[in-house]
């Protein structure tokens, strides 16, 4: 028995989106930059996977352009400030964010732009007033993720937006976590750019898309061929692009079943657990992504009790599981001050739709089995 509880870190692949893939792997396979008829279904792939992903977050289809993933988008996004050659190149961002964002900002740093780091709260809520508090003249962007991947905090967009744009600056968004789980709107939102990636909503992995609102200056990121309107050169991945869209699209249709679901069973797993006596706490904000929960157990090794629970079958993560060979406090839990009897006994369990409420309870009845022991 197998019971996958780490769906922040990949989910599996939507049986639509696989067939759609075959499809442009075995059949339509065709070069969508060739002018020739056998490759005009690719070209039609690739129109209606824009016109679907679009819809799916209320933009445009020239606003979405296709990339490798959530990583080239936001390192796009970030080292355009830099690229743009404007005399304003400075950045803010969050100490919380995903290390695509910090790594990216690291790098413009190295050539010359300031980057802010601003704090959070305990709940890893970012303030409006620190982000006011630093705009300054010479900042051209604030990049703040939708949602942190490690405790599922939801920030306000929004408002954060609107704060940046009352200052004439850049809002980009690392919601990578977020698109194919919450309803996610650009308009509303009026982010100038947003980050997605297709393996977090069973999508293919490899392949996401970065939205760019109309009229936001920004340079292109791979030069070559003039794929996605000049701005992004290299042969479309057609196959996951029409996969991605399909697998965006169907999650979408099921959000409003699946959010009350994954709620249901956030609170089943945390009812077991004080069942059972154990002294923990939940990291981050109640405003979370559905089924997304970082969990602190006193005195206890975060990494034992991944190893241990993997011997039983079931997948969990110890805080963000792009840093899963560093053994290091997570930089969300020191930013957040989770108290040091806690922050090492820390595991992660995100759960997804087709999970059950006889798995979390397996799921706390194995943790309570492994730290009684």
């Amino acid at each position: 028995m197998r019971i996958y509880a780490d769906h922040a870190a990949t989910t599996q692949l939507d049986l639509d989106a696989f067939d759609e893939m075959k499809t442009f792997l075995l059949e339509e396979y065709g070069n969508a930059s060739q002018p020739y008829s056998f490759s005009r279904s690719a070209k039609e792939a690739l129109k209606s996977a824009r016109v679907t992903i679009a819809k799916c977050i209320n933009a445009e289809p020239e606003e979405i352009y296709f990339t490798s993933g959530g990583t080239e988008s936001d390192n796009w996004a970030i080292k355009s400030a830099l690229f743009d050659g404007d005399v304003r190149c400075d950045i803010i961002t969050s100490q919380i964010e995903h290390h695509a964002i910090l790594h990216a900002c690291h790098t413009v740093e190295q050539k010359g732009c300031h980057v802010e780091y601003v704090p959070v709260d305990t709940l890893g809520v970012i303030r409006l007033s620190d982000i006011k508090e630093h705009i300054t003249d010479k900042v051209k962007l604030v990049s703040i993720m939708y949602a942190n991947n490690e405790i599922g905090t939801i920030q306000q967009i929004k408002e954060l937006c609107s704060v940046a744009h009352s200052r004439g600056v850049l809002f980009h968004t690392d919601a990578v976590q977020a698109v194919g789980h919450v309803p996610i709107d650009v308009k509303e939102l009026d982010v100038d750019m947003l980050s997605a990636s297709a393996h977090k909503f069973n999508g293919p992995k490899g392949i996401g898309f970065l939205y760019i609102k109309k009229e936001t200056s920004i340079s292109p990121y791979i030069d070559g061929g003039a794929q996605e309107f000049g701005m992004r050169a290299g042969t479309e991945n057609v196959a996951s692009i029409a996969a991605m869209a399909v697998a965006l699209r169907n999650n979408c249709k099921k959000m409003e079943k699946n959010i009350p679901h994954l709620k249901k069973l956030e609170t089943i797993l945390i009812r077991e657990l004080h069942g059972y006596e154990l002294d923990f706490r939940c990291n981050g904000s109640d405003n979370r992504i559905p089924g997304n929960l970082s969990l602190s157990f006193r005195n206890a090794e975060g990494e034992m009790l991944l190893h241990r629970l993997d011997l039983m079958g079931i997948c969990v993560s110890t805080g963000s599981a792009c840093d899963s060979k560093n053994t290091k406090i997570s930089h969300v839990l020191e930013a957040i001050s989770v108290p040091q009897e806690y922050v090492v006994g820390t595991i992660r369990i995100s759960l997804g739709a087709e999970n059950t409420e006889e798995e979390v309870k397996y799921i706390a009845k194995a943790i309570c089995k492994i730290l009684k022991s």
